[in-house]
C-alpha cells in the first residue's frame, strides 16, 4: 500500500495526530492514508465523552481495550484519526469532537468541507 502525499487540509505538511495512543490507518501516529483505506481515517479529532458515548451507541466502540489489536481504548482528551464519514455523521448528529486541522489529511476534504472542519477547529 502506497501512502498518499502527507498534506493537511490547510495545504501544509501533515502533522502528527497521536503517538499515545498510536493512531492512524498505518498506526504511524499520523492520519496518513492510501487508496486502500476505504474508511478514509483522515480527520484528527480530540475525542469527548459525548462523542465516545454516541460512537458506542451506533456500534463503533472506541472505549473498550482490544489488546489483541494493540488498542488500549480511548478516553476524553485523546487524539484519534477518525473516518471522515464518521466525523460528518457526528457533525450531523450534533456531537462532533474538535478537529486538529494541521493533523487532518487533505483526503478528508472529499467527504467533509473545509468550512465544517474549521467550525470544529481546536483552539
Amino acid at each position: 500500500m502506497e501512502k498518499l502525499p502527507a498534506v493537511n487540509v490547510l495545504g501544509g505538511v501533515l502533522e502528527p495526530c497521536s503517538f499515545s495512543p498510536v493512531t492512524g490507518f498505518f498506526r504511524d501516529g499520523l492520519c496518513n492514508t492510501c487508496w486502500e483505506d476505504a474508511g478514509s481515517h483522515t480527520v484528527c479529532v480530540i475525542v469527548t465523552e459525548e462523542f465516545l458515548v454516541w460512537s458506542s451507541y451506533i456500534g463503533n466502540d472506541l472505549v473498550t481495550p482490544r489488546p489483541e489489536f494493540g488498542f488500549t481504548g480511548l478516553k476524553p482528551g485523546d487524539r484519534w484519526c477518525l473516518c471522515a464519514s464518521r466525523f460528518l455523521e457526528a457533525h450531523d448528529e450534533g456531537c462532533a469532537p474538535q478537529v486538529v486541522l494541521a493533523a487532518t489529511h487533505q483526503r478528508a476534504l472529499g467527504t467533509v468541507s473545509l468550512e465544517i472542519l474549521r467550525d470544529y477547529a481546536a483552539r
